[in-house]
């Protein structure tokens, strides 16, 4: 969504922006994004593609995380969640 961009990144252009924080020091890595959906299409389409057996793993632990009940402190939240929490 565009409108939770910073200002800095809208002013900027840019259309996404990802970063994490770790122990205080951001780690912001937005860059190298734009064609990776392409570039997976490609090597899929040439039979070097990630199968079933490779994803499962993934999914799963998608899976789990997004079904969880978060727990302890909510000192350090991202501010997406805090919206909710």
């Amino acid at each position: 969504n565009e409108k939770s961009l910073p200002e800095d990144v809208k002013s900027k252009g840019q259309r996404t922006y990802r970063s994490i924080t770790l122990d205080g020091e951001e780690i912001e890595f937005s860059g190298g994004f734009t064609d990776l959906h392409t570039k997976v299409y490609e090597r899929t389409l040439a039979g070097n593609g990630f199968t079933l057996e490779d994803s499962k793993p993934a999914i799963e632990l998608v899976h789990d995380i997004r079904t969880m009940t978060p727990t302890g402190s909510t000192a350090r939240i991202h501010p997406f969640v805090k919206k909710d929490a």
